[in-house]
């Protein structure tokens, strides 16, 4: 490491990468501890915890990026159904977490709106409410490069609430801008319908250029 990668790391207040604002702030609340084996806890009470695996399944696709991993519950899940999965993150404690579950998934820390892996992915799935947390300049970069790591005809799968500079509008001009066409709405990841004036949305799209 060099004397300005040390100063810059430091810079970071302890990110491996550049983080958002809002991503810090969050980060401040959280046990990661406790985030991480919160599902297994509510699965174990019956809940339904996979609903975005369920839909990656219906929408299609055998290799996947799970953009924006975290502690790995999504793309774990993938792997365990068959899937050729790459988990990308650019927290780096969060992503420790996911390496520690025994499924076959490749983990990379990168930056979402920079990242360069070798792999045509079938399905990109943004699960939680990723772009929200995304530098809020950078959100139409992270979109535009996800769609290039899209194989023609791939689907980009997204939640995210309504913010400011991140409203559903926002989200579709900037995936129209990378050649993705939309092609359904939901209100939750159990594919619930979307009605408008909703605060959260799951979107599918397209790439269709």
């Amino acid at each position: 490491m060099t004397e300005d990668d040390s100063s810059s790391e430091n810079s970071n207040d302890g990110f491996a990468l550049p983080v958002s604002e809002a991503w810090r702030r969050w980060r401040q609340r959280v046990d990661l501890d406790a985030y991480d084996v919160r599902w297994d806890q509510l699965e174990a009470q019956g809940q339904r915890v996979h609903d975005e695996a369920d839909l990656v399944d219906q929408v299609g696709g055998q290799v996947i990026l799970d953009a924006g991993c975290g502690t790995g519950r999504v793309a774990a899940e993938l792997a365990r159904r068959g899937k050729q999965v790459v988990g990308v993150d650019n927290d780096a404690d969060m992503l420790a977490y996911a390496k520690r579950k025994p499924e076959a998934v490749r983990w990379e820390l990168a930056d979402l709106a920079t990242m360069a892996v070798p792999e045509w992915f079938d399905t990109v799935v943004m699960a939680g409410n990723i772009l929200v947390f995304v530098e809020p300049t950078l959100r139409q970069d992270v979109v535009g490069n996800l769609a290039r790591h899209l194989k023609l005809g791939g689907h980009l799968v997204s939640g995210a609430s309504r913010a400011e500079g991140c409203d559903f509008d926002d989200v579709d001009r900037w995936c129209d801008a990378a050649g993705l066409s939309p092609v359904a709405n939901y209100a939750t990841w159990d594919t619930e319908p979307f009605v408008a004036g909703g605060d959260y949305r799951v979107s599918v799209h397209r790439r269709a250029r």
